[in-house]
C-alpha cells in the first residue's frame, strides 16, 4: 500500500478519481493543507463487525462432547507440562 500526499485543493478537484484509486488500488492519501498534513484518505479495514460475532459462532460446527472433554485433557495437559518446565537461556552454551 502506497502512500501519497497532495494538497486539500488538489484532493477536491479529482476526488473521485482519488477515491477510486482508494477503492481498487488500496492507496493511502495524506491531505495536506498550508504545509501541514490535516487528513488521511485510506482504504476501510477489511473483514467483519464485531456485532456479526453471534452469527458466526452459530454457524460453526460443534464438537461431540468426547472431543470436547479430550480437548480439555489435552490443554491441562500441556499447561502442567509447560509449568513444570525449567526456563532455560537461550543463548547459554
Amino acid at each position: 500500500m502506497s502512500t501519497n500526499v497532495l494538497t486539500v485543493t488538489e484532493a477536491v478537484r479529482h476526488f473521485s478519481e482519488y477515491v477510486s484509486r482508494v477503492a481498487y488500488r488500496h492507496e493511502t492519501f495524506v491531505l495536506s493543507k498550508g504545509n501541514k498534513a490535516v487528513a488521511e484518505l485510506r482504504p476501510l479495514p477489511s473483514g467483519r463487525r464485531l456485532g456479526d460475532l453471534p452469527s458466526i459462532l452459530r454457524s460453526v460446527p460443534h464438537l461431540p462432547n468426547d472431543d470436547v472433554i479430550s480437548f480439555g485433557e489435552d490443554v491441562d495437559t500441556a499447561r502442567t507440562t509447560l509449568a513444570s518446565d525449567k526456563l532455560r537461556d537461550p543463548w547459554a552454551f
